[in-house]
C-alpha cells in the first residue's frame, strides 16, 4: 500500500515504559530493548493475553464485541491505570499496519467463495462509491457543525467510512443471518480498508503540504492504479503461490500452514513495493488461497484464526494505550454529533446509492445501515495525519476513539433485535468448523483424524472391524486424493485417512481402541493368554478357546465378522 509508513523513531520503543516497573524504565544512554526489559515485558503481555482470551466469554454474554474489553484493556494498564505510558503514533501506525494485515489475512482465508460470490458486486460499490458518499456527507457535517476547514473536514470523514465486520459477526455469532446479508458484510470489510488508506493517506499529506498537494483528478487517477495494480498482484500471488505449495506440501500441517499466511504477507509487500495497495493484494490472495482447497486446510485455518486474534487483541490494547482518557472529555460532543450524522445519514445515504441497483430489499438495506460498525481501522488511520505531520489534527484521534466507543455500545447489542424486528433471520444456521481449532464444544464432541502407516494393522480391516465405543464413528475416509464416507464392509487400506467423530466421553476409548488395532490387529482385545477370548460389549465374556495363530487368516477373518455381526444385533 502506498500508505508512505514511517521508519521507527529511534528509541521508538522507550516511548512505552511504565513507572514503577525497573525492568521497563527507559535509559536515556541505552541502545534500546534489552534482555534485562525482557522479563517484565513478558510478564506484563503474558497477562494481557490471558486476560483477553477470558474476556472473550464476557463479550459473549454482554453482546458486546471484543474489541470494546480490549480497548478497556489498554486504558487500565496506560498512563491513567497501572502507569505504562506510550505516546508512539509512529511505532503504533507500523505495529497497525501489521496487525491488519494479520486481519485481512485470515479474514481471506476464512471466506468462502460460494458465500460471497452473489455479494461481490454490491460489496465492491460499497467500499468505493459508498465510501465516497459516506466521506461526503460526515465532511459536510464537520465542516459546518464543527467549523472545520474543507480538507480537514474530509480527512474526518475519511477517517471513519471504513468498517468492521468482524465487530458485527463478533456480535452476531448466533444470529443465523441468511448469507446475502454476511457475505455482503465481509466483503465490504475486506475491500473496503485499501480505497479508505490512500485516501486518508492523501488527505492527510495535503493537510501536511497544501503547497504541493495533488489535484482531485490526478488523486482518483492515482487511487484507481493503485486498486487495480494491487488486485492483480494479489490475484496472481495468491493463484501462483497456492500452486507452488500444491506442489511442495509438506508433510508437516505446521510448516504448511506457515507457507500460506507468508503468501498473504508477500502479497502486500510486492504491491506495496510498487506503490499499489497492499492491502488488497493482501487480502484478494487469501481469498484466493483459501478456496483453492489446498492440502491441510483447517490447520490452515487454524493458524490464520489464531494469528488474527492475536493482532486483534494486540492492536485492540495498543490502541488503547496510546489514548489519553484526560483529553477525551472534550470530545464527547463533536464524536457524538458525527456519529449520528455517520450512523443516521451517511451510513443510509451510502447504502442505498451503492446496493440499490442490485436489486437488494429494503429491509436488507436497512440492517446494512445499522450494521456499519467501526473498529480498529478507523483509529489506526487517525494516527496517519499525526505521523505525516499534518498540523492543528492532534484531537482527531480521541475524537474516532471516543466515537468508536460510544457507537459500539450503542449499535451492537440492538443488532440482533434489529435482525428479528426486520425478519431477515433464517430457521436454521450454517456453522463453519476449523477442525484443529474448534473441539466442537457447543455439541459436546471431538474429531479425531488417523493416518495408518506402512506398519499398521489396520490395513485389512474393515469398518465394523474397529468395534468403535459408543458414541463414536469413523465418518470420513481420505484415499489418495478422493475423499468418500465409509460402510460398514469398507476395508482400510495403508495411506488412509479416517475421521472419527467421537462423543467428548468417548474419545478416549475410541482412541484406545483404534491404537489397539493398529498393534494387534482386527482381534485385538478379544485374546487372553495362549488362548483367544471373544469378548462382546452385551451381556458380558463369552469364552471361545481354539490355538493360536501367528496372524489372522481368512477363517478368523469370517469369525470376526460373525462375531460383530452378533454384537451389533445385540445392541
Amino acid at each position: 500500500m502506498h500508505a508512505g509508513l514511517p521508519g521507527l523513531a529511534p528509541g521508538g520503543l522507550s516511548g512505552a515504559v511504565p513507572s514503577g516497573w525497573p525492568g521497563l524504565v527507559a535509559d536515556t544512554g541505552s541502545t534500546g530493548f534489552t534482555l534485562h526489559d525482557l522479563t517484565p515485558a513478558l510478564l506484563i503481555g503474558s497477562l494481557v493475553l490471558l486476560v483477553s482470551v477470558a474476556a472473550v466469554r464476557l463479550s459473549v454474554k454482554s453482546g458486546l464485541p471484543s474489541l470494546l474489553i480490549y480497548l478497556g484493556i489498554g486504558l487500565a494498564i496506560g498512563e491513567a491505570g497501572f502507569g505504562i505510558e506510550f505516546d508512539s503514533n509512529e511505532l503504533t501506525q507500523v505495529l497497525g499496519y501489521a496487525a491488519l494485515i494479520l486481519i485481512l489475512s485470515e479474514g481471506g482465508l476464512s471466506t468462502r467463495w460460494e458465500g460471497i460470490r452473489r455479494s461481490v458486486g454490491p460489496a465492491a460499490i460499497l467500499s468505493t462509491v459508498g465510501v465516497v458518499v459516506s466521506v461526503l456527507v460526515v465532511a459536510l457535517a464537520a465542516r459546518f457543525v464543527l467549523h472545520l476547514d474543507w480538507n480537514t473536514a474530509l480527512l474526518v470523514g475519511a477517517i471513519l467510512s471504513s468498517t468492521d465486520a468482524a465487530a458485527v459477526f463478533s456480535v452476531l455469532r448466533r444470529v443465523p443471518l441468511p448469507r446475502r446479508i454476511t457475505g455482503m458484510l465481509e466483503a465490504e470489510s475486506g475491500f473496503n480498508d485499501a480505497p479508505v488508506v490512500i485516501l486518508v493517506t492523501a488527505l492527510a499529506a495535503r493537510s501536511a503540504d497544501p503547497a504541493d498537494a495533488e489535484g482531485w483528478f490526478t488523486l482518483f487517477f492515482k487511487a484507481v492504479v493503485e486498486l487495480g495494480v494491487g488486485s492483480a498482484i494479489g490475484l496472481a500471488v495468491g493463484w501462483l503461490g497456492g500452486q507452488f505449495m500444491r506442489r511442495s506440501a509438506s508433510g508437516s500441517s505446521g510448516l504448511f500452514s506457515i507457507g500460506v499466511v507468508a503468501l498473504t504477507v508477500l502479497a502486500y509487500a510486492a504491491a506495496a513495493s510498487v506503490h499499489a495497495s497492499g492491502f488488497i493484494a493482501c487480502y484478494l490472495a487469501a481469498l484466493v488461497l483459501g478456496n483453492l482447497r489446498l492440502p491441510h486446510g483447517p490447520a490452515v485455518l487454524g493458524l490464520s484464526t489464531a494469528l488474527g486474534w492475536l493482532a486483534q487483541i494486540g492492536l485492540f490494547v495498543l490502541l488503547g494505550l496510546l489514548a489519553s482518557p484526560s483529553e477525551m472529555g472534550d470530545q464527547v460532543l463533536p464524536a457524538i454529533v458525527i456519529g449520528l450524522v455517520l450512523l443516521l445519514i451517511a451510513r443510509p445515504l451510502s447504502v442505498v446509492a451503492s446496493v440499490s441497483p442490485f436489486r437488494i430489499g429494503w429491509r436488507d438495506q436497512v440492517f446494512l445501515s445499522w450494521a456499519g460498525l467501526r473498529g480498529a481501522v478507523p483509529v489506526v488511520l487517525a494516527t496517519v495525519p499525526l505521523t505525516v505531520g499534518a498540523r492543528n489534527v492532534d484531537w482527531i484521534f480521541e475524537l474516532v476513539f471516543v466515537l468508536v466507543i460510544i457507537f459500539t455500545i450503542v449499535q451492537a447489542p440492538t443488532l440482533p433485535w434489529f435482525a428479528q424486528k426486520l425478519g431477515i433471520v433464517e430457521d436454521y444456521a450454517t456453522l463453519d468448523l476449523a477442525v484443529e481449532a474448534t473441539p466442537l464444544e457447543e455439541l459436546g464432541a471431538e474429531m479425531l483424524q488417523v493416518t495408518v502407516g506402512p506398519a499398521s494393522k489396520l490395513h485389512g480391516v474393515e469398518i465394523f472391524e474397529l468395534r468403535l465405543p459408543p458414541g463414536a464413528n469413523v465418518t470420513l475416509v481420505v484415499r489418495g486424493d478422493k475423499g468418500f464416507v465409509p460402510e460398514v464392509n469398507t476395508v482400510v487400506r495403508r495411506g488412509d485417512q479416517l475421521l472419527i467423530v467421537t462423543t467428548a466421553e468417548s474419545r478416549t476409548k475410541a482412541e484406545k481402541r483404534v491404537r489397539e488395532v493398529s498393534q494387534n490387529g482386527r482381534l485385538a482385545g478379544w485374546a487372553t493368554g495362549g488362548g483367544r477370548q471373544v469378548r462382546g460389549r452385551v451381556g458380558g465374556p463369552a469364552p471361545v478357546t481354539q490355538a493360536p495363530a501367528p496372524s489372522v487368516t481368512d477363517t478368523g477373518r469370517a469369525l470376526a465378522r460373525r462375531l460383530g455381526q452378533r454384537i451389533n444385533g445385540k445392541k
